[in-house]
């Protein structure tokens, strides 16, 4: 028994002077501990609200895009038909329908006949009336007042200038067309001509 109060004795030597100060200091490394912790946990659960926001604009972007993309492929397949054939081929297709809102977007343009691997191999004609096709599939989706054309019929032939001109007479009865052309057919459908002379002083 004595031996064990020694021990316990020189223990309590070793242990040096009291700090009366140490309690202090306990409870501000506490409040301190608590103020960070509690920091921490409003960060967190920001974390949590922001990433909950970020997937709630991410589902409602996402639907309303592939709303928007339904109807606008099948405004392209009726415009690009209506250029061309009914039995042509054509399509807009997402290539990560898993992940629309980063995907790319393929167009599909086969006119009757035709078999092209890519839009590349069309000719100038058709890879115009392809591109008007889809710029009347976006009109369609969201209407515009006003629209301007510069030059766009001038790699097409004169079968194509007609047709052209025919989608341009449909659409203008709600909206109203500018096209700067120099073809003579287009001239003679529109409604309006307005022509302008350039003076340029000899050198």
């Amino acid at each position: 028994l004595d031996i064990k109060v020694q021990r316990l004795k020189n223990r309590l030597d070793n242990y040096g002077e009291i700090n009366p100060m140490a309690v202090q200091a306990y409870d501000e490394m506490k409040e301190r501990f608590e103020t960070i912790t509690s920091q921490r946990d409003d960060i967190l659960q920001a974390k949590e609200n922001l990433l909950e926001t970020i997937k709630e604009i991410e589902d409602t972007a996402t639907a309303q895009f592939l709303e928007a993309f339904d109807k606008a492929r099948l405004y392209f397949i009726d415009v690009f038909r209506s250029l061309f054939t009914a039995d042509d081929t054509c399509d807009l297709i997402l290539l990560e329908p898993d992940n629309p809102l980063e995907s790319k977007i393929e167009i599909v343009a086969k006119p009757k006949g035709k078999r092209p691997q890519s839009i590349s191999q069309l000719s100038g004609g058709e890879k115009t009336l392809t591109a008007t096709a889809l710029l009347f599939a976006l009109y369609l989706l969201k209407p515009a007042p006003f629209c301007i054309f510069d030059e766009v019929d001038a790699p097409l032939d004169d079968a194509n200038i007609e047709k052209f001109n025919r989608i341009i007479k449909k659409f203008s009865q709600d909206s109203q067309f500018i096209i700067v052309t120099h073809n003579k057919q287009t001239m003679a459908a529109v409604d309006t001509i307005y022509g302008c002379l350039l003076y340029t002083s000899p050198s």
